[in-house]
């Protein structure tokens, strides 16, 4: 598998704790582990005990080796080393005494023979002459005068710092077969960015959503952050089950939760149908379930209104709720605990590739499939829906901020699409054209996102390895005005995902194929500047002129050594 970064995610900047804290394995953070694993550990310690017992019946000579290691060691306590003291003192060696010779017109009064040896015994000369009985210590912090110490801890809780005026951003980058979550800190004011710590995830990652609420099965580690929120990244994966993990705590070994049933979705690898030699190529479904998802989880969405509950969409078909206030429970074949979903959707006959909550309407929910349909419904009663029927399989999906009632569809031919869901029939056979449609990219529109902050303007990503600016003018009683404002090729491959700063106004986040995230300050550009100047006016933004191309990325070692051996001698 190639390196890549499927998916990125913001997050504000004053959320994250300013000292993030590392991650402590005690005995309670062991227990919920073992609870969220559905680990057996008195089987793990009988495991170690019969390892333990053949590695003594393997070593026959151990005892004696032991022995002569033993004899050994006292022969080394035998030994006196000069330089095992903290502390030393010169010692000056006694003057010769030179006897008086019978001749007195004799040379030898003056020692000629000894006369290279007076500089050592008088000490030398230079500054260092007079330094009898001088003090060293081989660690400062044996040293009494000097009051400063050097602390390790210190210098990395620096090193981890996060200020409030920086932004993080999560990719969700495979390498080598190697799948993590990297967490970058952005710098806007000096236009850097850099990787903060990393993640181990299971398998491939999908999704990826942010959210504030902290989970009932949280490790509960206390953060520098505010008390009743929290900064946690959701991951949907090629595996059933959604982790969440904490992006204020760093080498976590373990999500914070974990929804699903591992232990039943463990061995989710399709049966062939049939024996034989020789297999068909059609594979048996796994049941599906209203407790758990059952296959790769391709869409998440946490409702900002309603801050306990997630969204989920799988390759399963379904769409699912889940509840983080909720405990794990103990489950009726008592194999284990785990977080049930609250509900689950069955509206779509094919894989379901995404799902948003709608943030105006709280209890609505956008969802589009690989059935090359859509649909929107109430999650209190899902029958009443509404959808319509594209003409290709859906890229990506988002609610318009400023409008309760319209959202955009992206597809795999390239087209993004615009709807008013107060218009769309309840019924798919009927008709239900778009308000206007957006020509994109060359191949599939992979990335779609709506401005947060200004009104009428969008981002796509494709195939075609370039992300796009879109501005939108709504005129009253007529048909939308949309016009690119902007284009760019950011060298990150085919582009995969890109998202708006939710805290300024023109910077977008891309990723792609080639494993390289790229922040792009689309307001560098004079002429994006002169095409959204009413817009950022009407938001109050103030869109600073930059002197460099407005591209930001991560500089790696190798990119860093050609720009040097570029340099000039």
């Amino acid at each position: 598998m190639s390196s890549l970064i499927s998916c990125v995610a913001w997050v504000k900047r004053g959320v994250a704790a300013q000292h993030p804290r590392k991650y402590v394995l005690d005995e309670k953070e062991l227990e919920r582990v073992s609870a969220l694993a559905h680990i057996e550990l008195e089987d793990a310690r009988v495991e170690l005990e019969r390892a333990h017992e053949a590695a003594i019946k393997m070593g026959k000579g151990a005892e004696d080796e032991e022995a002569d290691d033993n004899d050994e060691d006292e022969d080394e306590d035998q030994w006196v080393d000069e330089e095992d003291d903290s502390m030393a003192v010169d010692e000056v060696q006694p003057e010769k005494t030179v006897e008086p010779s019978a001749k007195k017109d004799d040379l030898s009064q003056y020692n000629l023979e000894d006369y290279d040896d007076d500089d050592e015994a008088a000490g030398g000369f230079g500054p260092f002459s007079n330094i009898k009985g001088l003090t060293f210590y081989r660690d400062n912090t044996d040293d009494p005068y000097i009051t400063v110490k050097e602390d390790p801890e210190d210098e990395e809780r620096e090193e981890l710092e996060i200020l409030p005026t920086d932004n993080l951003i999560v990719a969700a980058k495979t390498e080598d077969d190697v799948s993590q979550l990297e967490i970058y800190v952005y710098d806007e004011s000096q236009e850097n960015v850099y990787v903060h710590h990393d993640l181990m995830l299971p398998n491939f990652p999908l999704c990826l959503e942010w959210l504030d609420f902290s989970p009932a099965s949280s490790s509960g580690m206390q953060t520098d952050g505010p008390a009743k929120f929290g900064n946690y990244i959701a991951v949907g994966t090629m595996d059933p089950e959604i982790e969440i993990w904490s992006l204020d705590v760093v080498e976590s070994m373990y999500p914070d939760m974990v929804l699903g049933r591992p232990d039943k979705t463990t061995a989710h690898v399709p049966v062939p149908v049939g024996t034989g030699k020789k297999k068909r190529k059609k594979m048996k479904q796994r049941p599906r379930s209203n407790a758990h998802h059952v296959d790769a989880v391709l869409g998440l969405s946490w409702s900002k209104t309603h801050r306990h509950m997630l969204a989920s969409a799988s390759a399963d078909q379904t769409v699912k709720l889940w509840d983080l206030s909720r405990a794990p429970v103990a489950d009726e074949e008592g194999t284990g605990e785990s977080v049930p979903a609250l509900r689950s959707f069955d509206v779509h006959k094919d894989k379901v590739q995404a799902v948003q909550w709608n943030e105006n309407e709280p209890t609505v929910l956008l969802s589009g499939s690989y059935d090359r349909t859509v649909r929107v419904f109430d999650s209190r009663a899902p029958d009443t829906g509404v959808g319509a029927v594209l003409g290709a399989d859906v890229e990506a999906i988002r609610w318009d901020p400023w409008e309760s009632h319209a959202f955009y569809v992206s597809l795999e031919n390239g087209l993004v699409l615009n709807f008013d869901a107060r218009t769309l029939p309840t019924d798919l056979a009927s008709p239900s054209p778009a308000r206007f449609t957006i020509s994109a990219h060359d191949g599939a529109a992979s990335a779609l996102d709506v401005n947060p902050l200004i009104r009428g303007c969008i981002c796509t990503g494709g195939a075609d390895k370039v992300v796009k600016v879109w501005n939108i003018d709504q005129s009253e009683g007529g048909k939308p005005s949309v016009s690119m404002v902007a284009s760019r090729n950011l060298e990150v491959g085919k582009v995969f995902s890109a998202v708006f700063s939710p805290d300024d106004p023109l910077t977008i986040a891309a990723a792609g194929s080639k494993a390289k995230l790229q922040i792009w300050d689309v307001g560098a550009n004079a002429g994006t500047r002169k095409a959204l100047a009413s817009k950022l006016a009407q938001a109050g933004k103030v869109i600073k002129e930059r002197e460099s191309s407005g591209l930001i990325g991560v500089i790696s070692d190798e990119e860093d050594t050609d720009a040097e051996g570029d340099e000039d001698p």
